[in-house]
């Protein structure tokens, strides 16, 4: 799931993004953001965000899955011209009502920018992404020499993260950094 902010605006969570136009009534394909389309069912507006960065609130009026996607029928788009316009968007909700999640669960974009650290204190970098494997989710760091390094996202490897900071402190098994 994506987070984006802008200047003084509310800050947004992104939970789809348009990849393309379906049929002749303005339907458009996306990918999803957000590992809870469960709440597409009480949504009735997004906002879509341009690749610019400008916002536009939007009425959702159907929606269903397809092929690991979401198709999004908005009211007032119609036509295929219309719904043209929206590919590349990102649809938002705002950050404030994103999904609560449990103690130790976190949003990619929580983790994303943490400077990552060992236990020593030795600085590794920073996370750039976070790496879905269908197993352990792996942290994707970008060293200050311009490697990436990949360490599981496990809790005998990951002893502390601190959002609120940006950090991160983790333990890796010995040889785990050398194999990146």
């Amino acid at each position: 799931m994506s987070f984006l902010e802008g200047d003084t605006r509310e800050a947004l969570v992104g939970v789809a993004r348009a990849v393309k136009i379906r049929g002749l009534k303005g339907e458009i394909v996306a990918d999803l953001l957000t590992d809870f389309p469960e709440r597409f069912d009480s949504l009735n507006e997004l906002i879509a965000l341009s690749p610019a960065g400008e916002r536009k609130t939007v009425e959702l009026e159907e929606f269903w899955f397809q092929s690991g996607r979401i198709v999004l029928k908005l009211a007032h788009c119609d036509t295929v011209e219309a719904a043209s316009q929206f590919v590349g968007y990102e649809f938002c909700v705002p950050e404030a009502e994103r999904v609560q999640l449990t103690e130790d669960e976190y949003y990619d974009f929580e983790l994303e920018g943490c400077s990552v650290q060992l236990v020593s204190g030795e600085n590794l970098g920073t996370v750039q992404s976070i790496l879905k494997t269908g197993g352990a989710e792996i942290l994707v760091i970008a060293t200050s020499k311009g490697a990436e390094l990949l360490v599981p996202l496990a809790k005998s490897i990951v002893l502390e993260i601190d959002t609120a900071n940006k950090r991160i402190v983790v333990d890796p098994p010995e040889g785990l950094l050398e194999l990146s």
